[in-house]
């Protein structure tokens, strides 16, 4: 990336919040900065869903909430956009009739970021786009590291006998060999399952999982810690499905559990994770015709920068 002076957001004092074009956090466009070290990219794909569409409005929904992101943040005590360049990448324009396709599309997009040296910041999009993310990370890392933020394990083999749909992207992941089964968990998880099995299959795969009971019960400082145990200093990648928030703090998305963690638990966990290696993530399946007063993208604005914040410590980091 360019040694030069990072390009950050439009200044709120003397452009309103509320003007001008709406990119992740009034960040500029990645066209205006030639090169950047962190790429916020759309995915507007929401074909794989079971349940409710509309997560292929998500990453625009973010963004308009992003408006109202600081340049500082003061949970990590850092100011992550003088750090390292982030830039708005616009959206992977993905078919949305044929998901074989639009797999395909996604990874050839995603090697294409990654190869410029770029982490990615994923706003989703439905859960589906996770695995030809992952399998972009794999070519470039080899198997990572996952932690899964859901309501979901996301580990079912097949719907209605299609094999790529938002419940069954870490199944395909772990049987393509892109994850490393020795760092794998899910967080935040509850709610009915289709049968016992369902955990015996995904304990098979490798996933531990903490539950949202858990993290009610235990806290955010003592999962977080445990989880650094589990992942270690793996290359890591972090997805965070939106339903892993209560339908109080996350109404707007497709599939919605109730008994989930709270926004709060959710960024306090995440921050607990600053020292992994974290190498890219996404945030999905928010769904804005479900919201209310943009309570759900505005949590998901405030989750992809506090893990662009960790991205951008971390690369200033290596830099120094």
């Amino acid at each position: 990336m360019s040694s030069t002076e990072p390009r950050g957001p439009i200044d709120s004092s003397r452009t309103p919040r509320y003007a001008g074009p709406a990119t992740f956090a009034r960040l500029p466009r990645l066209d205006e900065v030639g090169a950047t070290d962190v790429a916020v990219v759309g995915v507007p794909f929401d074909a794989g869903v079971s349940y409710r569409p509309g997560a292929r409005f998500g990453g625009n929904a973010i963004r308009e909430a992003s408006r109202l992101l600081r340049p500082y943040n003061p949970a990590q005590d850092a100011s992550p956009f003088a750090l390292a360049q982030v830039a708005d990448a616009g959206d992977i324009a993905a078919n949305p009739f044929d998901i074989h396709e639009a797999v395909e599309t996604i990874q050839a997009a995603a090697d294409d970021l990654l190869g410029t040296g770029a982490r990615l910041m994923t706003l989703g999009g439905d859960h589906t786009i996770s695995l030809p993310l992952l399998r972009a990370m794999a070519r470039k890392h080899g198997p990572v590291a996952l932690l899964h933020f859901d309501a979901h394990l996301d580990t079912w083999d097949t719907y209605f006998g299609a094999e790529y749909t938002h419940g069954t992207p870490f199944r395909r992941a772990v049987e393509e060999g892109v994850l490393d089964t020795s760092a794998l968990s899910h967080v935040g998880t509850r709610g009915p399952l289709y049968g016992k099995q369902d955990l015996t299959d995904d304990e098979k795969m490798g996933f531990g999982i903490v539950t949202s009971a858990d993290v009610y019960r235990r806290g955010a400082d003592e999962v977080a810690q445990q989880l650094r145990e589990r992942i270690g200093d793996r290359p890591l990648y972090i997805s965070i499905d939106i339903d892993v928030l209560d339908p109080a703090h996350a109404p707007g998305t497709g599939t919605p559990e109730a008994g989930g963690i709270t926004s709060r638990e959710l960024l306090e966990i995440l921050r607990g994770l600053a020292s992994c290696h974290l190498i890219s993530a996404d945030v999905v399946e928010v769904a804005p015709a479900y919201d209310h007063a943009e309570i759900t993208s505005v949590a998901a604005s405030h989750t992809a920068y506090e893990l662009t914040t960790i991205m951008t410590r971390q690369i200033a980091a290596s830099r120094a």
